[in-house]
């Protein structure tokens, strides 16, 4: 375990393009281009009104000068013109409003950049105190990693790629994901046409999965043929009989057919307000995964794992968002419900829940055994583009190589991804093989702990498949386990002390399977006194040494220092450390190898008015 010497690089450097810039530039520009389509938006709203009105005006008075059939061409031209001016009117809206999508993610993007991240979804559902590292890591929660790296907008694309941060990849996948984020990353208009499309449709919180799971229940019109009859039947009599009515010719024949409609409206209730639910809440998420799909599927992908979405996509032999169009436009049929009116009419008239829930049971015969094989590789891609969203905004992170050996870290320039600084402290450091520990020692608020998450976010970003905040990494796959922020618990009787016994003993358990793990111990055993706090975290690394393991240990306590001289070649002592001018503590948060030179906690609680005398 060391800190690495890497090989000098050349003076020149390639070309960046300043991310910012970019951002600004496309922010201005969509921008501008909302407002020159929202003048023709009222414009072409303006052409409808004159329409409608001039229509009103001209069938008025053919009608009234005894001019028919005049009358009857003006209002069906003024139809057809209508209706064509609605289209338009729509086209104009959405251009509109994707234009001020386009400008609101620019926007995001230079909030990212400079760390302004409490308006993005923090991801709380995904933090489990049992994690190994989640919790202490900020992977989840404010400022946290997933606010930095979430683009997805359906609820089973941030899934994924929570998921993706929470477990680490195997080596071949970690190769995969890399170049088909390599291949994405550079086209940010494809991206953000991705996002920008899928923003459209607001409401996707539902779970798609829970919708797949209940399309597999048995069909409801399973023994039901008189029910199906009754659909192609029962409507057009209705409709005929409501004409004989409005003809005058009595009303007793629509009444007869309201009261038969009504009473299967009846037996059907409860079923026809599930599929209403059902179809309701995964509407929009259809709609969005139609879009994105339909966009992916305009291009050739050159990266082996795009290829296989691609074809996973066309494996029906019909495109994916054709058929899960067909699917969107059948649960739009239940929107009805929006305008409870329109919904008791329809369904008083025409059986339209059921007509609908027809429509469902025949495509989900056809095609429901590949809808999760399907929303599963869109989900995919959502969080494909997220970290190649993430890898367009940082273009000087590094893409990290994957070695071979066992337990290896090396890292050049290695600096926290969370921590947002025009001029970033970076370190070196180096670690390879099982059985190493790092031993960090250093005064109060000199960095330890930061660098010990530095590099176990630096871990679940590269295992995620993402670029990371270093010059050069090169890893192994490992499990990163943390033992950070323990903290008592009064629900469970537990004192903070006991809860890190508890942490370190599910490591122990997990080092104890054989799995490779990067251990990252934060002021190990800090709840007891310094003799008890010494033997037992001497006791743990030689432990741990004999294990498929490696990591870091930050602690104040210096004769732990001593587990270098016992375990040489094993065992490395780094430090950081600070100086006291005056009052002032400084500190440059440099990975120093060694022992911590000088502590600052006496002169700290001066500061604060505790009258220390000094040694």
């Amino acid at each position: 375990m060391s800190i690495p010497e890497f090989y000098s690089v050349p003076d020149f450097q390639p070309l960046i393009i300043d991310p910012a810039q970019v951002f600004a530039e496309n922010k201005a520009t969509h921008a501008a281009d909302e407002q020159r389509f929202a003048t023709r938006h009222r414009m072409v709203a303006t052409v409808r009104l004159a329409v409608f009105v001039g229509a009103a005006v001209a069938g008025y008075w053919c009608f009234s000068g005894g001019h028919t059939l005049p009358g009857f061409a003006v209002i069906g031209v003024a139809y057809l013109a209508f209706m064509a001016l609605v289209r338009w009117h729509t086209r104009v809206g959405y251009q509109r409003e994707h234009a001020r999508l386009l400008a609101q993610l620019n926007q995001e993007e230079q909030q990212r950049l400079t760390g302004q991240l409490t308006a993005f979804d923090p991801g709380l559902r995904y933090l489990d105190a049992q994690h190994p590292y989640a919790a202490d890591l900020d992977v989840f929660g404010p400022h946290s990693l997933y606010q930095l790296l979430n683009r997805a907008t359906s609820r089973l694309g941030q899934d994924w790629l929570a998921d993706w941060l929470r477990t680490g990849a195997p080596a071949d996948v970690i190769r995969q994901r890399q170049t088909a984020v390599a291949e994405l990353a550079p086209d940010l208009s494809w991206q953000q046409q991705w996002q920008a499309r899928a923003r459209h449709f607001p409401r996707q919180d539902a779970d798609p999965r829970q919708f797949t799971r209940w399309l597999q229940q048995p069909d409801f019109f399973a023994g039901k043929g008189w029910l199906k009859a009754a659909l192609v039947v029962l409507p057009p009599v209705a409709l005929a009989t409501v004409a004989w009515w409005l003809l005058g010719r009595g009303s007793m024949p629509m009444l007869i057919a309201l009261a038969v409609l009504g009473v299967i409206n009846a037996a059907y209730r409860a079923a026809r307000a599930d599929y209403v639910a059902q179809s309701i809440a995964i509407y929009d998420a259809l709609r969005a995964y139609r879009d994105q799909v339909a966009l992916f599927e305009e291009r050739q992908w050159q990266a082996p794992r795009l290829q296989q979405l691609h074809a996973t996509l066309h494996a029906a032999r019909t495109p994916a968002s054709r058929l899960i169009g067909q699917l969107s436009r059948i649960a739009g049929l239940f929107s009805i419900h929006k305008i409870p009116p329109v919904a008791g009419l329809g369904n008083a008239l025409l059986l339209w829940d059921l007509a609908g829930m027809w429509l469902l049971e025949n495509w989900k015969k056809r095609l429901a055994g590949q809808l999760t094989e399907l929303l599963e590789a869109g989900a995919e891609l959502e969080a494909l583009v997220s970290l190649a969203g993430f890898q367009f905004a940082n273009p000087g992170f590094a893409t990290p190589e994957i070695s071979p050996d066992k337990l290896e870290f090396t890292a050049q320039e290695l600096r926290h991804p969370l921590i947002f600084s025009s001029r970033p402290v970076a370190n070196d450091f180096s670690t390879r093989g099982p059985g190493q520990t790092g031993v960090v020692t250093g005064s109060n608020m000199a960095g330890k702990s930061t660098f010990l998450r530095t590099v176990g976010l630096t871990m679940v970003l590269a295992q995620a498949g993402a670029v990371v905040a270093a010059r050069q990494l090169r890893l192994s796959p490992a499990q990163v386990y943390t033992a950070m922020r323990t903290q008592d618990n009064l629900a469970e009787s537990t004192s903070s002390f006991y809860a890190e016994l508890k942490r370190l003993r599910l490591l122990l358990e997990l080092t104890a399977t054989g799995v490779p793990v990067f251990y990252l111990l934060d002021e190990i055993l800090k709840g007891t006194n310094s003799r008890d706090r010494h033997r037992g975290a001497r006791a743990l690394v030689h432990q741990l040494h004999r294990r498929p393991a490696s990591g870091l240990i930050s602690t104040h306590d210096l004769e732990l220092a001593g587990l270098a001289e016992e375990l040489p070649g094993f065992v490395t002592n780094y430090s950081f450390n600070s100086t006291i001018e005056g009052d002032e503590i400084r500190f440059d948060y440099r990975l120093t190898p060694g022992l911590c030179r000088e502590f600052n906690a006496s002169k700290l609680m001066q500061l604060m008015g505790i009258e220390v005398e000094e040694m």
